[in-house]
């Protein structure tokens, strides 16, 4: 973290003092601003490539940094109204509309400004990332004979069969597919599993990135309520009959936003009522390695259990590590693995192999169970951390469950308190928390926040964050 901020600060310097140099003229050397700013030579490279790529500066191997000349008059602008015909013109034959609204998924994606705590993250804080492993696994990889070739279309052997391991059960390497990230497995779930148009049945509430992504695929999200035990079996069956649905998308582990695993005696009946009606369950299997060091044995993935091709499973290596470390698998039997199959292929060929061979060498090694006990025990410590505080701090705000397992907490508003107007006074108050209307497909029953306590530096962060989001409620009840 030292590193990057010198980095910042280095690169805010050199652009304050680019005025003291013609265009084209030569900035001291990199030994010279070593020694000036009494940084490291990593840190001086690393400031020049930010204001190379900010079109401020021209390096050139062997002369140095140079200012960049100014850059000639902008073309005209074009006029690209008519796309506004273009890309609404069937609009009308579509039964669903395929615009795609990627706000719910932003929420958790864009980071705040500096100095707002970031309670609305979808992934682990640099601090708790394996970054240093990694980094040597990924160095590794790139010196395994034949890391720069083209790998196999469905992933490589010994990844694909790491995975069927995890899963357990009768599962084997033949049925998985390697992918790049959980989002992308589900974007190909859906388009191999249900036609546009057609209705597919979703959790309520549930993961916006989903809903996006069935949206998008022009698929109509039917929302089937959940407990603390889950999805309700009765209300799921229900749904299957009343839309003639093919489709139940769902996450029975530290299900999002609400935490909830879903009940043993509830397993086998959600997977037999889709059986019996003909259907398939896509298991996005997102969080398994974010359980909390005071969680009980887990049950195994729901494929693991199922001998008749009903679920297609998703697991993915990114939540435990970095969201840029984009390895999944994709995971079925019978006839539908071979049309995922065609659908990954012609969309992105393949995972690029180097990614693919740092996954292994990162599972492989001494430091991944280290780091998998490690992240455990301080997820525990920060949610107990967040659990503590909201509940001395912010007692009005209902905590229904406290999950032992992924990263965030799911909190019911006070009848009368309005969403957006909080979410707003929040960040006004240096606090970023992520609105709960987004997680439904229709009408929320209630008001929602999702706060996270894995997106932020430490406990101390968690109870800053905790103290501004009081004085926003404050602003908010007047």
């Amino acid at each position: 973290m030292q590193e990057r901020s010198s980095v910042a600060d280095l690169a805010n310097q050199l652009r304050r003092e680019l005025d003291r140099y013609s265009p084209g003229g030569k900035l001291p050397s990199s030994r010279a601003l070593v020694e000036r700013f009494r940084v490291s030579p990593v840190t001086v490279s690393r400031a020049l490539a930010q204001l190379a790529a900010e079109g401020l500066v021209v390096t050139r191997p062997g002369a140095g940094a140079f200012r960049a000349r100014p850059r000639a008059a902008a073309e005209p602008t074009g006029d690209t109204s008519w796309q506004e015909v273009a890309l609404s013109a069937d609009a009308a034959a579509e039964l669903v509309p395929r615009t795609v609204d990627a706000s719910g998924v932003l929420v958790s994606l864009d980071a705040p400004a500096p100095g707002v705590v970031e309670f609305n993250g979808g992934y682990l804080h640099p601090s708790l990332q394996p970054e240093r492993a990694m980094g040597a696994a990924l160095s590794r990889a790139g010196r395994r004979p034949g890391a720069w070739s083209r790998p196999p279309m469905e992933g490589l052997a010994d990844l694909r069969e790491w995975f069927a391991r995890g899963i357990g059960g009768a599962i084997t390497a033949a049925e998985v597919l390697v992918t790049a990230g959980g989002q992308s497995a589900l974007t190909t779930a859906l388009r191999a599993l249900a036609p546009p148009g057609a209705p597919v049945l979703v959790e309520s509430p549930t993961y916006p990135g989903m809903l996006a992504i069935a949206r998008a695929a022009g698929l109509r999200p039917v929302p089937v309520p959940v407990d603390a035990d889950g999805v309700k079996p009765a209300l799921l069956a229900d749904a299957f009959a009343a839309t003639g649905a093919r489709v139940f998308v769902c996450q029975p582990l530290f299900q999002n936003p609400t935490g909830a695993v879903l009940a043993p005696e509830r397993r086998g009946e959600v997977v037999r009522i889709a059986r019996d009606a003909g259907a398939f369950v896509v298991e996005d299997d997102f969080v398994r390695r974010l359980v909390h060091e005071d969680s009980g044995p887990l049950p195994r993935p729901m494929a693991a259990e199922d001998p008749d091709g009903v679920v297609v499973h998703v697991g993915s290596l990114t939540k435990a590590t970095s969201p840029s470390f984009r390895v999944a698998a994709l995971v079925a039997r019978g006839p539908v693995l071979e049309r995922l199959r065609a659908i990954q292929i012609v969309d992105s060929f393949f995972v690029p192999r180097p990614f693919q061979e740092a996954a292994l060498e990162l599972v492989g090694s001494p430091a991944w169970p280290r780091h998998l006990r490690s992240l455990s025990a301080e997820l525990k410590a920060r949610r107990d951390t967040m659990t503590s505080a909201l509940r001395l701090r912010l007692p009005e705000l209902a905590l229904p469950h406290v999950p032992s397992g992924g990263y965030h907490l799911w909190l019911r508003l006070p009848d009368g308190m309005d969403e957006a107007t909080l979410v707003a006074a929040a960040l006004r108050s240096g606090v970023a928390v992520t609105p709960g209307r987004p997680y439904f497909s229709a009408e929320p029953p209630a008001a929602h926040l999702r706060l996270s306590f894995a997106a932020v530096a430490n406990a101390e962060e968690i109870a800053e964050g905790v103290r501004r989001l009081r004085a926003a409620c404050d602003e908010v009840l007047g």
